[in-house]
């Protein structure tokens, strides 16, 4: 049991570099856009800087969505494998961009592959490990993302007091993401395939094979019996279609899942963590010292995550998430009211240092984590395809939306009235999950259908 405990962790290990690629990619353009935008460098407006950062969440889009097919067609590693080398060939382009169309269409083609592993590696991760476990080592993916993002911040300050001398700066913190890009291809070389996609193309042996190095022997003979069985009945379930939103309760359920992909990017997450240098060096911080304060933004939001990942089941959804609307509400106002007052004081960008801190440990402590598990958990397993397909191109258009208006809103309504925007999204946030969306912990999803079906008819 001990050597199968050990070829699982190892598997574990290697997959989650996709979610590391995902979090340093997204992470790393906070640090690099300044020192990119200068007029002997790309020379970006902030028209251009917005796009530079949310092309890569168009791309995820598309990767998102499409991915489906060809993990399908060819089975979650090659899968990986092929998004390991789409993530290495697309971070050197973007390292070697001479002007900004080269670069924009490298971030496009690494948001492709981070919408890829934003789907693939949750569905290796959630294929290949035992029942018991599962919640526990998907959510490891969340982990590395989180964790990739502070490692760009990281390298970020590192290179940036270093090397800040050299125009070129921004190249050597792109460049370090082919260093995951790499470990992730050669790794998922000698990794598995996923037993249940194995089993689910007839191929029986393999998929015993598999399991037999990651479970022992009595575990991996029960699970196979569980997995054709579970297969079969997957098939003989009807898929809902478009033609099912006249249903009441599914326009109702997709609502939620709708309401909750803007919520996850609307209350403004993502300003911090892909212009939060920008920010803190608005606010009146040296540059060195804003790419400090903004590894303070990483080292909270991996804290949070983990403290997060130890209380979702042991509160509710929606105490945790109304609790954590409230509070960065609260702090959004903060951050409006200071940065208008306080413009001319010394004082200024700590306590905007500190307010950004303070509303990550909110957001990724009690809102992140949560929205996706009710996501996950609200549609029945007829309409999951259907709905995570429309949630998802929702929540990365969305971010898309977020990354490419900041800084124009930055630039011609000011950080005061920006965030005072964002206030106001995070309370009609707070009054939308108060009023819609249901407690699922400790229902089931067949419950939760019925429930809906009941409440607002077919």
């Amino acid at each position: 049991m001990i050597r199968q405990e050990k070829n699982l962790q190892i598997v574990i290990i290697i997959s989650t570099f996709g979610g590391l690629l995902f979090g340093y990619d997204t992470g790393v353009i906070n640090g690099a856009l300044g020192a990119m935008s200068a007029p002997d460098q790309l020379n970006l407006n902030s028209f251009q800087q917005g796009l530079v950062v949310a092309i890569l969440q168009l791309g995820a889009t598309i990767g998102a969505l499409g991915i489906g097919q060809v993990t399908d067609i060819y089975g979650r590693k090659k899968t990986i494998m092929i998004l390991s080398i789409l993530f290495f060939i697309a971070s050197l382009c973007c390292v070697l961009s001479p002007n900004v169309n080269f670069m924009l269409a490298g971030r496009f083609a690494l948001g492709i592959a981070v919408g890829g592993v934003s789907v693939t590696v949750p569905t290796y991760l959630a294929e290949i490990s035992p029942t018991k476990k599962r919640g526990k080592v998907v959510t490891r993916n969340e982990f590395m993302i989180v964790s990739g993002q502070l490692l760009a911040f990281v390298f970020n300050a590192i290179i940036a007091i270093s090397m800040g001398d050299s125009g070129h700066v921004w190249r050597y913190m792109l460049s370090l993401a082919v260093i995951p890009a790499i470990v992730l291809g050669l790794g998922m070389i000698k990794m598995p395939e996923s037993p249940r996609w194995l089993i689910s193309k007839g191929k029986i042996e393999e998929g015993a094979n598999v399991l037999s190095k990651i479970r022992t022997s009595q575990e991996a003979k029960e699970e196979i019996e569980i997995l054709k069985k579970a297969i079969t009945e997957e098939a003989n379930i009807k898929k809902m279609t478009i033609k099912d939103l006249k249903l009441a309760w599914v326009r109702r359920l997709l609502m939620i899942g709708i309401g909750m992909a803007f919520i996850n990017q609307f209350t403004g997450v993502n300003s911090i963590m892909f212009y939060g240098t920008e920010i803190l060096k608005t606010s009146g911080f040296t540059t060195n010292a804003a790419f400090l304060g903004n590894v303070a933004n990483g080292v909270i939001a991996v804290i949070a995550m983990i403290t997060s990942i130890m209380m979702m089941d042991r509160f509710g959804r929606r105490p945790m998430i109304l609790t954590g609307l409230a509070g960065i509400s609260v702090v959004l106002i903060g951050i409006g009211i200071i940065s208008n007052t306080m413009q001319d004081s010394d004082m200024l960008p700590y306590f905007i240092l500190g307010l950004t801190v303070l509303y990550l440990a909110f957001f990724q402590g009690l809102i992140g984590p949560v929205n996706w598990l009710i996501i996950s958990e609200i549609f029945p397993l007829r309409l999951r395809g259907l709905s995570m397909g429309i949630v998802v191109m929702i929540l990365w258009l969305s971010s898309f939306v977020v990354a490419l208006l900041f800084p124009i809103l930055l630039e011609y309504i000011g950080m005061s009235n920006t965030f005072f925007t964002f206030a106001l999204l995070s309370i009609l946030s707070f009054v939308f999950v108060y009023c819609f969306v249901p407690e699922t912990r400790g229902h089931s999803l067949e419950e939760l259908e019925y429930f809906f079906m009941y409440k607002y008819g077919k």
